[in-house]
């Protein structure tokens, strides 16, 4: 037998302590990458709403608290283009499908339920539900919305509506087809993608049908604004809420980024914690099944000592075989990371979120498994590699 040969085989002399340090591994490595994924996807996301034909600042009312919670009135849509820097405005109103509301649920089923309340079989994401937003067809830009496969609903009709990509997915929808929001017949004009998972699960209609849909005559939810191309969206930010105080606050879209992004890297901060943990704890269950191996192949080992092996020989064949059992244990890891979260996203955040498979995840993932065999291994090594010969030999 080879000396490579020997090395792979070695581990799994006793199958169920080898089995028991590979899964022991397994789950910190399967942790590791699959928090890489999320994380990726989540940031991917953010990373897409800050599209450049996109608003760059969302007013909305003082204390609503939550996107879309406020009712602002309408005629501040047309008072925000005298705020110095405001190059154009939009407003937009926001109804969620949930489970207990009455006028602002939407049945997207493509069946009436009848009684204004949600079907929620229709499989929608766990973010609020299905979104519908009233937005003037005309200024679907600030929305991020620039490219429509069909065509865009008109303002003045109203069972004209489009839905975005996620939504076309989820309920088997394409251009052409109906859909049932708040009881009425709607009629898909047209499918839309922004990159952002919350927008592309919802739906777009006019303005004015909204309104009318949910008795909000003359309101908004919020208004967006994009700025001229010199303004700073902070500066026109504050002149906004110094003009409105109490009534209207704002946010900018780079804000928001700031804050997802931030949030995003405090989960990156706990992956590297959760690896420096995994290197600790597999380090530990490695020592001990290859101190364990040792103990029982101390005569072995001292044959092959009387033999001629030398002490470096010896101290490279125990360090492979730990490296082995846990560059095993980082494939299993990632293999079991991979099909679980795509399974997850599938099933619970379909079309929503995307994994990310980027390769310093992966490759995060095996270094760390490389140096848990590594140090793991380092004690075993060198305490066999230390065995005298002779007293190996009489060892029973």
């Amino acid at each position: 037998m080879s000396y490579l040969k020997l090395i792979l085989k070695n581990p799994f002399r006793n199958k169920t302590r080898g089995l028991l340090a590979i899964v022991g591994i397994a789950i910190g490595i399967m942790v590791i990458v699959a928090l890489g994924m999320v994380t990726g996807g989540l940031k991917a996301s953010t990373t897409s709403t800050l599209k450049a034909g996109a608003a760059e600042i969302s007013v909305v009312q003082t204390g609503s608290g939550n996107y879309g919670s406020g009712r602002i009135d309408e005629s501040r849509v047309t008072d925000l283009l005298n705020i110095s820097g405001v190059k154009e405005t939009a407003g937009t109103l926001r109804a969620t499908n949930t489970s207990t509301s009455g006028s602002s649920t939407a049945d997207v089923s493509g069946t009436s339920t009848g009684t204004g309340t949600t079907d929620t079989s229709s499989g929608q994401g766990s973010f609020g539900g299905f979104s519908v937003t009233g937005m003037d067809p005309d200024k679907l830009s600030l929305a991020g919305i620039e490219d429509v496969d069909g065509a865009l609903y008109s303002n003045e009709s109203t069972n004209e509506v489009i839905i975005g990509k996620t939504t076309s997915t989820n309920l088997d929808k394409n251009v052409g087809d109906t859909i049932n929001l708040f009881g009425k017949d709607f009629t898909i004009t047209g499918i839309y993608e922004t990159g952002n998972f919350m927008t592309d699960a919802g739906a777009f209609m006019s303005l004015s049908t909204l309104q009318n849909l949910t008795n909000n005559d003359n309101q908004v939810s919020s208004i967006a604004v994009k700025i001229d191309e010199n303004a700073n969206a902070t500066e026109v930010s504050e002149a906004i809420e110094t003009a409105y105080p109490n009534e209207l606050s704002t946010t900018t879209a780079a804000s928001m980024a700031s804050r997802m992004n931030t949030a995003l890297n405090t989960i990156d901060t706990a992956n590297w914690a959760i690896s420096l943990l995994a290197i600790i704890i597999g380090g530990v269950g490695v020592v001990n099944t290859m101190v364990m191996s040792v103990f029982e192949r101390t005569r072995e080992i001292g044959v092959l000592k009387a033999v001629g092996w030398k002490e470096k020989r010896i101290l490279g064949m125990i360090l492979g075989e730990s490296v082995v059992l846990t560059l095993i244990a980082a494939v299993v890891g990632t293999i079991v990371a991979v099909i679980g979260v795509v399974a997850l996203l599938s099933v619970y955040f379909s079309g929503t979120i995307e994994p990310s498979f980027a390769l310093d995840i992966f490759i995060r993932a095996f270094v760390v498994a490389f140096v848990v065999g590594i140090i793991g291994g380092l004690y075993p090594a060198y305490r066999a590699a230390r065995l005298s010969p002779t007293e190996a030999l009489r060892y029973e």
